[in-house]
């Protein structure tokens, strides 16, 4: 029996930290190296403080046994996911923002002619309505000296047709080698002969803002900056916040990494290459002899081999692009299970974190952090769902502690990390939803990281669809599949464990306590993932959308408010038009569109736009190559509460 008084101080120390939480974006300005530094210091020392405890005290003595067979094992994941979280929390120890230094530096070639960008699109089986964005948005620029490029590596005649009509030049190559590094590679091969001095690479569902090439130019004032890479902003939610219905209260899934993570390695000076969004001096490719093709993610090592040749890779955490995040949940599994192999192939390739070539140290980390954030977070994921089931249905206790320890090391460690991370990211750590977004790919990433390690080549290219028919529920049972079973037996494991002392035993004291919350909170994990597997319908939506002025005029003009817009029509508020009647709507920036009403409801009036080509190019240069930034920068809690209510209770 635990005396009162010692669970009481423990409970103690965790409402210590919660009482320091309030004080912490008082106390703590996250734009200052020191104070960041004293936040992330003692979050790493509150994580060794952690494992030294999971270490001495919770696991089985050293022995020929389940017990410690099972405990050693998770200790040992969870050391490395530790160890990596240190890593990050010392590159999160600085942070750089270039802003002032590109409006200091724009046009700092003077009265010199423009420097001449090539744009480069790389295309594989994207669709019409997909890259005409991109396109209308690379022509939209407000730069003079720019040519855009259309690479297609899908051979289609219609598309060549059309680059002709906008005066795009087409380019296709007689093979696909090389995926997406080969299809620019061909297309520098080309430009050799009157090389522009940049060359911009886009997605083919990236489309750049109005500023991009002002405000990107102006860094390559410093001659040793070979790449500037900007952050990647979506138009549309990706699965998690789709089918969670959180995308007005949650970010998309990467915002972390490009609004926190990446300012943070600018700092360092290991800030890395994204492939899309980025920019390039031609003279830096060129003296690396264009983009690498050993690994399926050619942009974080292109960044790694510029370096190792003197060119730098700098940061500007500016909305310059936005694009069509995947929509679907297998779309998003493969891009990041992609991803994740790329990442092994580096490791393993010339320019790996234990090769011999002349790379920085700081280099070496970075490549080396990446490497351990794919091959421990997603293992670990799975192992936390697996290990008390070894409890629940064979009494092997993975960890054996009692409720106040666990309060005093776990507690404190977490909820100090929880607090330390999302002051400096603004809001975007929230326990439950990070964890989904973590363990519904879990089982392939993992995967792709093993087989990456030991077999780094020989994998096909595997493209990321974009586009397609969302406009159906789509349950994705194959992925469903592991976490329902997983969720079954955890629910069935949790009950003969309450009720019955002939699987998990009761002499487990304190530690049956400890299981026993870890196996609820995964039950919580493991609901909402198998939710994000069923699909909601889908139509188009820009989540920028914010409330504008309009005129209505069906006989006399009046002011309305915009609510939601896209290129097929618009909502408006503050006029009550009966359906079937035509109108016209005019809005800044396309000027006067002729509409039918398809009418009135409580949410305003539905118009439906009969647009000619030109306006149809206005609206989609309104919607998707304004300066602004898509999406939600930060979670929202009030809204995220709400919103998940309603989902979880089947309304929208």
């Amino acid at each position: 029996m635990i005396p009162l008084g010692e669970t009481a101080s423990s409970f103690m120390q965790v409402m210590l930290v919660a009482g320091l939480a309030l004080m912490i974006p008082f106390l703590v300005d996250k734009d200052r190296t020191a104070h960041r530094t004293v936040l992330l210091v003692i979050a790493s020392l509150l994580a060794l403080r952690y494992i030294w405890w999971r270490a001495t005290e919770t696991v089985a003595p050293l022995g020929l046994t389940w017990d410690w067979a099972a405990s050693w094992s998770l200790l040992a994941l969870e050391t490395l996911s530790v160890l990596g979280s240190i890593s990050a929390f010392t590159m999160m120890s600085r942070t750089r923002q270039r802003t002032a230094e590109a409006t200091e530096n724009l046009g700092w070639w003077g009265d010199a002619p423009e420097p001449r960008v090539a744009i480069l699109i790389a295309t594989y089986n994207e669709d019409r309505e997909v890259l005409e964005r991109t396109i209308l948005g690379s022509l939209g620029l407000r730069y003079g000296a720019k040519t855009v490029y259309l690479l297609d590596d899908g051979k289609r005649d219609w598309l060549r047709d059309y680059c002709a009509e906008r005066g795009v030049e087409y380019v296709r190559r007689p093979d696909n080698r090389d995926a997406k590094a080969g299809n620019i590679n061909h297309a520098l091969g080309l430009l050799a002969a009157d090389p522009p001095g940049f060359v911009v690479v886009l997605d083919a569902d990236f489309v750049p803002h109005r500023g991009f090439l002002s405000r990107t130019l102006a860094l390559f004032h410093d001659p040793t900056v070979g790449l500037v890479q900007t952050p990647q902003h979506f138009f549309n939610a990706d699965p998690i916040q789709h089918n969670l219905n959180l995308s007005r209260a949650y970010p998309d899934e990467q915002r972390f990494f490009f609004d926190t993570m990446e300012p943070c390695r600018d700092a360092w000076d290991i800030a890395f290459c994204c492939g899309t969004s980025s920019i390039a001096r031609w003279q830096a490719i060129e003296a690396i002899g264009g983009f690498p093709t050993e690994s399926v993610t050619e942009d974080f090592m292109l960044t790694v081999v510029l370096q190792s040749e003197g060119w730098r890779t700098v940061y500007l955490n500016e909305a310059l692009t936005e694009g069509l995040a995947p929509e679907g949940l297998k779309e998003y599994i493969t891009q990041r299970a992609r991803w994740c192999l790329g990442m092994m192939q580096i490791a393993r390739s010339k320019v790996g974190p234990f090769s011999r070539s002349r790379i920085r140290l700081r280099d070496r980390w970075s490549v080396l952090d990446a490497g351990a954030y794919w091959l421990t977070t997603f293992p670990f994921r799975i192992a936390a769902l697996v290990f008390p089931l070894l409890y629940w249905y064979f009494n092997i206790l993975v960890v054996d502690a009692r409720v106040p320890d666990v309060l005093s090391y776990f507690g404190v460690y977490y909820l100090w990390t929880l607090v330390a991370l999302n002051h400096l990211s603004r809001g975007n750590v929230v326990p439950l939803v990070n964890d989904v977004s973590q363990l519904v790919g879990a089982f392939q990433i993992s995967r792709a990281a093993l087989v990456g390690l030991f077999k780094p080549h020989g994998h096909p290219f595997k493209v990321t669809a974009k586009g397609g028919d969302r406009s159906r529920i789509q349950v994705q049972w194959r992925l469903m599949a592991p976490f329902a079973i997983l969720l079954v037996l955890t629910l069935v494991g949790l009950g003969l464990g309450i009720v019955s002392d002939r699987f998990a035993f009761f002499d487990a004291g304190d530690g049956k306590a400890v299981v026993l919350f870890w196996t609820l909170y995964n039950v919580f994990v493991l609901a909402l993932t198998i939710i994000v597997c069923i699909e909601l319908p889908r139509s188009e939506r820009h989540v920028a959308d914010a409330p504008e002025r309009a005129e209505l005029i069906d006989g006399r003009a009046r002011p309305v408010w915009i609510t939601q817009l896209t290129t097929r029509g618009t909502r408006v508020d503050g006029a009550e038009i009966p359906a079937g009647q035509p109108v016209t709507i005019r809005i800044a920036e396309v000027g006067e569109i002729a509409a039918t009403s398809l009418g009135y409801r409580t949410s305003g009036t539905t118009l439906l736009f009969h647009c000619t080509s030109e306006q149809f190019d206005a609206l989609q240069l309104k919607l998707y190559a304004e300066d602004n930034m898509p999406g939600v920068a930060g979670a929202r809690l009030g809204y995220l509460v709400r919103d998940l209510g309603r989902r979880l209770a089947f309304t929208r």
